[in-house]
């Protein structure tokens, strides 16, 4: 019977020791579970800051394109009125150009008839004039000759 009192130990030390790993088996998962629902509310917390990030950074970013959207609006409204102003400048210096040179043109056009009547003038005294020396050097002519 020895034999099997040590047999019984054995048997009894082996449940003692299964239920000593049972026990620190429970042990450990609880640890880990603890730390899993750490793990757990830090992921919840980090997403909840993810989530205020991101809708700071939807609002910061709405309110810059506003912004954006105020100053193109306004530069684009400058700019039409600086290019309104600049063709109304353009058209009023086309008119002047236009007025400047038909005054011109007037001008030359005087100056020519002054100077066609001028010079039909002068061609006319310078005609007379020959005719009248030629009529003087005919005669002049004609007396040497009688």
């Amino acid at each position: 019977m020895p034999s099997q009192k040590g047999s019984k130990t054995t048997e009894r030390e082996k449940d003692t020791f299964k239920e000593e790993i049972i026990h620190q088996f429970h042990i450990i998962s609880e640890n880990i579970i603890d730390q899993v629902k750490g793990v757990a509310e830090g992921v919840v917390t980090l997403n909840e800051k993810a989530k205020r990030y991101h809708e700071e950074l939807k609002a910061e970013n709405e309110a810059t394109r506003a912004v954006l959207s105020q100053a193109i609006t306004h530069v684009h409204q400058e700019l039409s009125q600086a290019i309104i102003n600049v063709n109304q400048k353009l058209d009023k210096t086309r008119e002047e150009l236009k007025t400047e040179i038909q005054e011109s043109k007037q001008e030359v056009l005087a100056a020519t008839k002054f100077s066609y009547a001028e010079l039909d003038k002068r061609l006319t005294t310078l005609e007379k004039q020959f005719l009248d020396l030629k009529y003087r050097f005919e005669k002049v002519e004609s007396r040497s000759t009688s």
